[in-house]
């Protein structure tokens, strides 16, 4: 299949095929599919960021005890690795600069023998 070059702002779950002012944070190159699947994980985290905001209203549970904010935190690694494995050379260092995804850091820990 082929891949088509899109530009992805983190912020606004934006994932588009033109480039404007502000949608370039990372670049990628995609198959439909691809697309797909990335798009699918971005639902994933806007919903539990909604969940998470609706618990944010109990005073009594702080934010390290809270699943859905863990929910959230492992959905934003799921993202970015996904954007980093479509990523471009500059896509690659900018996410590998974040020191956010530790089998980046390692990439021999995370490979199968």
């Amino acid at each position: 299949m082929d891949r088509n070059k899109y530009y992805v702002n983190l912020g606004t779950q934006e994932i588009s095929i033109n480039h404007d002012a502000n949608n370039d944070d990372f670049i990628i190159n995609a198959t439909e599919e691809e697309l797909i699947e990335l798009r699918e994980f971005f639902d994933e985290v806007y919903n539990a960021d909604e969940r998470a905001f609706f618990r944010a209203h109990v005073p009594f549970t702080p934010y390290h005890k809270d699943r859905s904010n863990d929910e959230y935190d492992e959905g934003m690694k799921t993202v970015l690795r996904r954007i980093y494995e479509l990523g471009d050379e500059m896509t690659k260092k900018h996410i590998s600069s974040m020191g956010l995804l530790e089998d980046l850091d390692n990439p021999s820990e995370s490979e199968e023998p």
